[in-house]
């Protein structure tokens, strides 16, 4: 297969949602169509113990939920499927936007019983911002829901985006019977409570077959033809350039623990969604058919086998081959680095490969010269764009409750900053550490991790901050000034930048207008 067909080849999508809405096990039970693994871990069910693929932290096993991003890739038809299962969790979202840098579309869940909920609305404007093409897939139609025509309006007003079903639900809750696809005009019958295994489909390719009526019985089969009458008459055709921009979300109805919806989603999803995209630099447009290389780093993750206490950088393909023992320039650090066993993911499963195209997620093994961010190329210098670290939300000061285990601390807390869910901040005052997060649950991840991966024990103190924003100044002067007038409010970041820590609203007004040429940044990338 040559380059091109490489490229076209290639599928590289996120799935979002908030919490609990499914998604971790709609990831499962994609794996599970698309023949990667055999058998799929229902998240929290009492049945069956196995945990599922892409949660494998064993904080993530203990409460059920994703708390970091994890990818995955499988073969499906002639398509290469590279999967990146993101945390729905509002305390991980900074994980899950930068995760939405190195897609090129996404799966949104939503719950039926819940409808919209917060934390899709974030996420969703985070994709408009990108003008990302989304699908929609509702879950859990085996549950007492909200009626699909008002869950349309519902995603149509709150997420200010048009939406065109691609399958319609027949019944819902204990009165289910499956999903009619428009597309195909066929029948997919629910089958009841499967969750280990894929179940087939019945077709019936004409709606109006009497066949129906037996099956699903006289008033569903005609309910069923009055909404698909109506469908038609208020809901456009789906036009794939329109989804392509981000200016239609097709939509699937399903129950991803019992397997049924998926296949259809999957099918569509293959046949309409973008292949890689071009990526933005500071130096120009990348476009994926460059035969240089070119890739950036999105993520770091630490200890993803605990074991082995590897630390692997996650870094999205943008242009070019990518091989295996050929050395390659690290744009920030300016020196070159050899790869010898760059790996594919199947979540915490490794496998080493020889080489990857644009739109695939390779692991590279770390030893502390990657930051979130940095840029790979065959030579060339510039640096993707759009990888920012946010201005934190939550504070506390680090204590280390064992003296013996200081080294420990100290690079627990290097590494697991490095991966970009929490930011490290040293008070220049007195050297004391700070973390800063965007939720609360952080804390809590990074102590367990801490004692779990590290053996270094700690507590977080309360400490009253606003903000903690970048600062610059194009007078060297000038910063050096406030930073001395300032002192007790001024720390830097791991990267040696210096950050103003503002104790509220007020002291950072009365700092801007008493210097008013400092630069205040929320976000690192300035």
């Amino acid at each position: 297969m040559n380059f091109d067909e490489e490229i076209k080849r290639r599928r590289t999508f996120a799935i979002i949602a908030h919490p609990d809405a499914g998604k971790t096990t709609l990831t499962e039970k994609l794996l599970l169509f698309g023949g990667a693994i055999q058998s799929a871990g229902a998240v929290k069910s009492n049945k069956i113990k196995k945990s599922t693929t892409s949660d494998f932290m064993e904080i993530e096993k203990q409460r059920g939920i994703s708390v970091s991003t994890s990818v995955m890739a499988f073969d499906y038809k002639h398509y290469k499927v590279n999967i990146l299962d993101t945390p729905g969790h509002e305390d991980f979202a900074e994980d899950t936007y930068r995760t939405l840098s190195a897609v090129d579309s996404v799966i949104m869940v939503i719950d039926c019983v819940k409808g919209v909920e917060p934390q899709t609305r974030k996420l969703l404007e985070v994709c408009r911002m990108r003008n990302t093409p989304v699908i929609v897939f509702i879950n859990k139609l085996d549950r007492e829901g909200q009626n699909p025509f008002d869950l349309l309006d519902e995603i149509e007003k709150e997420l200010k985006i048009k939406v065109r079903p691609l399958t319609w639900p027949i019944g819902i809750g204990k009165s289910f019977k499956g999903v009619y696809n428009l597309v195909e005009k066929s029948l997919n019958l629910f089958q009841g409570d499967s969750k280990t295994t894929v179940e087939e489909r019945l077709k019936f390719n004409d709606i109006n077959d009497s066949e129906i009526d037996k099956l699903i019985t006289a008033d569903f089969a005609s309910q069923l033809r009055s909404d698909v009458d109506l469908i038609d008459g208020v809901y456009d055709e789906l036009n794939q350039q329109t989804y392509l921009e981000g200016k239609i979300s097709p939509v699937f109805f399903g129950s991803a623990v019992n397997n049924f919806g998926i296949n259809e989603l999957l099918d569509c999803f293959v046949e309409i969604a973008p292949g890689p995209k071009a990526r933005e630099t500071d130096n120009g447009v990348i476009e994926p058919n460059n035969k240089k290389f070119s890739g950036f780093v999105f993520k770091i993750h630490a200890n993803l086998d605990p074991k082995h206490r590897d630390r692997i950088a996650f870094l999205r393909i943008c242009s070019g081959t990518f091989e295996r023992n050929k050395y390659y320039h690290h744009v920030r650090e300016k020196k070159e680095l050899r790869f010898s066993n760059p790996t594919a993911f199947m979540a915490q499963q490794k496998s080493i490969i020889d080489e990857a195209f644009p739109g695939d997620v390779v692991g590279l093994y770390d030893a502390g010269n990657f930051k979130i961010g940095d840029t790979l190329t065959e030579g060339a210098n510039f640096q993707f764009k759009g990888i920012p670290s946010f201005s934190p939300e939550l504070f506390r000061y680090v204590n280390n409750t064992d003296p013996m285990k200081t080294k420990q601390l100290q690079k627990g807390l290097e590494q697991l900053t490095d991966e970009g869910v929490a930011q490290l901040f040293t008070r220049k005052v007195d050297g004391r550490k700070i973390i800063g997060t965007v939720g609360a649950l952080q804390f809590e991840v990074i102590q367990h991790r801490l004692k779990a991966e590290y053996n270094a024990s700690a507590t977080f103190d309360q400490i009253n901050l606003y903000k903690a924003l970048w600062i610059s100044c194009s007078d060297k002067k000038k910063l050096d000034n406030f930073m001395q007038d300032r002192n007790a409010h001024i720390a830097l970041d791991k990267e040696g930048r210096p950050v103003f820590l503002a104790e509220s609203a007020w002291l950072l007004q009365m700092a801007q207008e008493k210097f008013p040429e400092i630069e205040f940044h929320v976000k690192s990338e300035f």
